[in-house]
């Protein structure tokens, strides 16, 4: 490698990886629950995977949405190949489900919070508004004084 050439970062590597998951292997992109363990066969079948990397591209993956939803539901877990490895316990189903009731929490008051903001913009900007042509209704009718004087002195 280049010195001058740009180190990429892990989060990156890691999307890059796990795009390569999901182009090879069926249960990355169907977003199917993986078998616990899922590492090591990845390690076995791709020996020259940076460790580091792989264990961000599985964070992100088993982070996503996509995979939290069918994680909730699953009864099955699947190796590499798409065959049945193992069961997704009740346990694992519940801590799926109870960090999509999270986010779906966590994304409900930032939405609030963002429109709240909003309101507040667009009432200071309604006030600005208003103080603005008050400031011109007031300069006219001064300019309208000072005209009606200036010709009655003249």
């Amino acid at each position: 490698m280049n010195t001058s050439d740009p180190v990429p970062s892990t989060f990156q590597s890691a999307r890059t990886l796990l795009k390569e998951f999901q182009e090879k292997f069926t249960v990355f992109r169907e977003c199917m629950p993986l078998a616990i363990g899922i590492d090591k066969q990845l390690v076995v079948r791709l020996p020259e995977l940076e460790r580091k990397v792989l264990r961000a591209a599985l964070g992100i993956h088993t982070n996503s949405l996509r995979y939290l939803k069918g994680m909730a539901k699953a009864t099955v877990r699947f190796d590499l190949d798409g065959n049945a490895a193992g069961e997704v316990t009740e346990t694992h189903r519940t801590h799926a489900s109870r960090i999509l009731q999270e986010r779906v929490k966590k994304d409900a008051e930032q939405r609030k919070a963002r429109r709240k903001a909003e309101d507040a913009q667009r009432k200071a900007e309604d006030a600005q508004r208003e103080a603005d042509q008050a400031a011109r209704q007031r300069a006219e009718k001064l300019k309208l004084l000072a005209m009606k004087f200036s010709r009655g002195g003249s």
